[in-house]
């Protein structure tokens, strides 16, 4: 009798820890932070990913281009999100770039001024602090106040290397960590100028033509607007499974069509 009940209990004890064993199969996280340019895309991708996969926790945090970087490189995250090229000590690091989307950088200003065309010289004075006055490309008389991103974000550095060539950015300007605070500077201050992501392009500010070309998807598919720049995920070396999974998720067809391609271009049509 006591043999028997000693056998039942270490079967039914062998059945539970089998049990959790294979619930706990599917249990993990993801960690991800970078780019702000990326994160709103990521965050709803990760809300999706999360949905089909109740057992999986996605944690998504912005930071800039240059801290995703550096979280990926060493292990504090197992995606680092950026929307610029590595560089310099950066390319020694043993990360593996995914390309996610293409993304243009859209010049902005406020809806009350009336500028609504600048070519990239003029642009490029602008946020040089050569040209200090709205009066001096057409517009009102009006100070110009320029607004900037900090050095870790991949949007000023992509800014740079496209447009400011050899001229250094003013020291004058307004430096701002994200996209957000960028438009809202932009968004409340009449002679302001700043320059975001496309996909964080609102109707509380207004997109500058870049000699007379506008911003949008069709003009970044066409090839003709010459401000846009690849997106990326990084892994340190081979990506962990979960890390994998998630990033093959976000370059599946049907996340890059809803979710990815409602702000950005997705990877997929370039390489096409």
């Amino acid at each position: 009798m006591k043999k028997a009940l000693l056998f039942l209990v270490l079967f039914f004890g062998t059945l539970a820890v089998l049990g959790l064993l294979q619930r706990g199969k599917f249990k993990g996280s993801i960690e991800i932070s970078g780019s702000t340019t990326l994160l709103p895309v990521t965050q709803a991708a990760a809300e999706e990913y999360m949905r089909e996969n109740p057992e999986i926790r996605v944690s998504v945090q912005g930071g800039g281009s240059s801290a995703g970087i550096e979280a990926a490189a060493m292990g504090a995250s197992d995606i680092g999100m950026s929307s610029r090229e590595l560089k310099g000590e950066e390319l020694k690091l043993d990360l593996t770039k995914y390309p996610v989307a293409v993304d243009a950088i859209a010049v902005i200003v406020n809806p009350k001024n009336p500028t609504d065309n600048l070519t990239k010289d003029e642009i490029r004075k602008i946020f040089s602090g050569e040209i200090t006055n709205w009066k001096e490309v057409g517009g009102p008389d009006m100070e110009i106040i320029v607004v900037n991103r900090d050095e870790a974000s991949g949007t000023r550095e992509a800014f740079s290397k496209l447009l400011m060539k050899e001229s250094e950015f003013t020291k004058k300007a307004v430096v701002q960590p994200g996209n957000g605070q960028v438009r809202a500077i932009v968004e409340g201050t009449p002679g302001a100028i700043g320059y975001l992501s496309l996909g964080y392009v609102t109707k509380s500010v207004k997109t500058v033509m870049l000699d007379g070309v506008k911003p949008s998807i069709e003009t970044l598919r066409s090839g003709d607007y010459p401000l846009q720049r690849t997106l990326y995920y990084l892994t340190k070396g081979k990506p962990k499974k979960l890390a994998q999974d998630f990033i093959d998720f976000v370059l599946s067809e049907r996340i890059q069509k809803e979710i990815i391609g409602k702000e950005f271009i997705p990877v997929e049509e370039i390489k096409r």
